[in-house]
């Protein structure tokens, strides 16, 4: 495996998270009182506004679950990788960086010892060779 590989869970967590604050934007966007009523329309262009935003919250729900779900496998996938070394200090590095997704300054404190945040990236990727 990759690091590119490894690191696809933390995008894609990313990923949904924007999408879900999309989402939220639209939505709020959508509630009564937020479309500007004066009265007649303005052009011929008339268009439910309300009904076209329905449509897209739908879209961009379905949008989500989707990815929520690629997300679910990537992870079991990282999980199952990460079950397979059999260095439970790697195991533990491993889990925290690309399972919980924390930065190498994270990892190098929840590890504990003498362990530096770059001394550790350095030591994941000299396994990822040797792997």
């Amino acid at each position: 495996m990759t690091i590119e590989e490894l690191g696809q869970l933390y995008h894609l967590r990313r990923e949904v998270e924007m999408e879900r604050q999309r989402l939220a934007e639209l939505e709020e966007r959508a509630l009564p009182g937020a479309q500007r009523l004066s009265g007649l329309p303005r052009s011929q262009n008339v268009q439910d506004r309300l009904g076209n935003a329905a449509a897209e919250i739908a879209d961009l729900r379905a949008v989500i679950e989707a990815k929520y779900r690629r997300c679910l496998a990537e992870q079991q996938r990282l999980e199952a990788y990460i079950a397979g070394i059999e260095d439970s200090f790697v195991r533990q590095i491993f889990t925290c960086r690309f399972a919980e997704g924390m930065s190498w300054r994270q990892v190098a404190n929840r590890v504990g010892g003498s362990n530096s945040p770059d001394g550790l990236r350095m030591l994941s990727k000299r396994f990822l060779l040797k792997n």
